[in-house]
């Protein structure tokens, strides 16, 4: 089956995350990386992976950059990786192994949280669509994120991905500014029926700070995990904090 796949990758001055996810990509032969003209030393990083090919274009959506780095795919299958996915040894040997139905037209995998290379015991990282057929994908943006819709059903991998982003703070402060004003522009466009429960709770404005904080602290053990976990409560707590004020400068510009 790993001859079937093709990893892609898409990055934009990702040095302190993609040499440690290629490495766990030996196995392909070829890997398109989607790169937004990096000016760290990402370029010099693929250089060193003789798989890696490396497309650019300038970065207009992460849809977008998808869809693109679907069209230079040749296998039947594309293994979706952000720059910060570590696979583990135990994912490869699934995939390895897997032989998928014709009525399978993907397959989801959970991760496993890590900061600065600590796992934690739990997060609030959603599973994702990382592996699937090529024909008939086509990724849309939803809010700040992206998604790819495919043909088929979608199934479970065992394996678990690790999410490892050892980018600067600074870097991932200005990153959450940005996701903060396109998910506030999304809650304030979708439809309330439309929403799920979390998406709903965001869009009340007030308690979601609040929650996020005691839910991961509490609810999930990361009070258990250290200093660690309370980096990625922080982490989680200031991600509400951005949205929320966001709404709340919307609605006083409405009013």
């Amino acid at each position: 089956m790993l001859s079937q796949i093709t990893p892609l990758i898409l990055t934009f001055n990702e040095a302190p995350n993609l040499g440690r996810t290629l490495a766990k990509l030996a196995w392909a032969t070829r890997i398109i990386v989607v790169d937004s003209f990096s000016t760290d030393a990402t370029l010099d990083i693929c250089k060193q992976f003789p798989a890696v090919e490396v497309v650019q274009r300038k970065f207009d959506t992460f849809a977008g950059q998808c869809n693109f780095g679907l069209e230079q795919i040749k296998t039947d299958w594309v293994l979706s990786l952000d720059a910060d996915y570590v696979l583990t040894d135990e994912l490869v040997a699934e995939l390895q192994a897997i032989q998928p139905p014709e009525a399978t037209g993907g397959f989801s995998a959970r991760f496993t949280y890590c900061i600065y290379g600590h796992p934690l015991r739990a997060s609030l990282y959603p599973p994702r669509t990382v592996l699937y057929r090529r024909a008939g994908a086509a990724y849309r943006d939803i809010g700040h994120g992206h998604r790819v819709q495919t043909a088929g059903r979608l199934e479970m991998l065992k394996g678990h991905v690790l999410h490892d982003d050892r980018k600067p703070l600074e870097r991932w402060l200005g990153e959450q500014n940005r996701y903060a004003i396109s998910e506030c522009e999304h809650l304030l466009k979708s439809r309330p029926e439309d929403l799920n429960t979390p998406d709903k709770i965001r869009r009340g404005i007030l308690f979601a700070p609040l929650l996020v904080a005691g839910y991961t602290l509490f609810a999930r053990g990361l009070v258990l995990d250290g200093w660690p976990g309370w980096y990625y409560v922080c982490q989680r707590t200031l991600a509400e904090l951005f949205l929320s004020l966001r709404l709340i400068e919307a609605k006083l510009k409405r009013d």
